[in-house]
């Protein structure tokens, strides 16, 4: 054995963990950080837009970026969008993972099968819930019709008050099954002496939910909450596909908006600017709530 590991490079045989963090730094450093201070730097510039000149002005885009109502607008419909869409896949995660804990046969297969949205790609799904909006053929266009609840005059992507939750829709369909997958895990890890006493003491299902499993779980919840609600920010795919930010701006998230000025205006700096807002209303939304929370990793 001594005589083989002597043909091997060093760094293979070094117990040293640097060689083998190396990789993977690289790539963090190349495909994370590197786009981060490009952009930061890009959006030191201002583009003349007739020219296509771009002129070193470091407040420029910042200062017409606090001034754009746009934004602003961008930030509610994104707060908005996450609230609800992650309050949704919450309570829908932890209803389905109640479900599904049980050591029965089947019940495996059914777990199994909640991550089949999972791999649908979110262009994919945002397509198959435009067409099952059509207001001529679409599914549930023609359901909600049927029930008197909307009517065609008022499409559910064509209308401000109901596109949005048309997105929020198809993010939820998608995700729920992510949040199942956590909370089931969860679940099953929780000791069941305390469940078994409280049972013996005559405790119901419903309080032994309330004062055992949701505390014991209160830090996976957290963190769902975290990982999922960070991913909500940074919604593009479904917006892009299903309305295109639209019927007017109702559905413009930041990204979106972000997305709508790189590509239609071709405005590199001020994106850039609106692309780092995102990050730095992530980076502190995501900090206060580790602090509130107290999560851990």
């Amino acid at each position: 054995m001594t005589s083989r590991r002597t043909w091997l490079p060093n760094w293979l045989t070094s117990e040293h963990p640097l060689p083998w963090l190396f990789p993977v730094t690289s790539l963090l450093l190349v495909f994370g950080l590197y786009p981060v201070l490009y952009s930061l730097w890009l959006s030191f510039f201002k583009r003349n837009p007739a020219t296509r000149i771009e002129k070193f002005e470091p407040s420029w885009n910042w200062s017409k970026l606090l001034a754009d109502d746009r934004v602003w607008d961008a930030v509610q419909v994104t707060f908005t969008y996450a609230g609800i869409a992650l309050f949704l896949q919450l309570a829908l995660g932890m209803a389905i993972a109640l479900l599904l804990d049980s050591d029965k046969r089947g019940f495996g297969v059914l777990r199994a099968l909640m991550t089949l949205p999972l791999v649908v790609p979110p262009a994919v799904t945002g397509m198959m819930f435009l067409l099952m909006y059509d207001s001529s053929f679409g599914v549930i266009s023609n359901s909600l019709y049927a029930l008197n609840i909307l009517s065609p005059e008022n499409p559910i992507l064509g209308t401000g008050s109901t596109a949005l939750w048309g997105v929020i829709v198809a993010d939820v369909w998608q995700w729920t099954p992510f949040m199942v997958l956590i909370m089931l895990a969860g679940l099953r890890a929780l000791p069941r002496e305390p469940f078994e006493a409280a049972s013996i003491d005559g405790a119901s299902s419903f309080q032994s939910f309330i004062f055992l499993t949701l505390p014991m779980m209160s830090k996976i919840i957290a963190l769902a909450v975290l990982i999922r609600g960070i991913d909500l920010f940074r919604i593009y795919d479904y917006v892009k596909v299903m309305t295109d930010s639209g019927p007017g701006t109702a559905t413009e998230t930041l990204t979106a908006y972000a997305g709508t000025v790189y590509f239609k205006s071709a405005n590199f700096p001020y994106a850039s600017a609106v692309a780092l807002a995102t990050l730095l209303l992530v980076l502190v939304t995501s900090t206060i709530f580790i602090k509130l929370f107290k999560v851990r990793f």
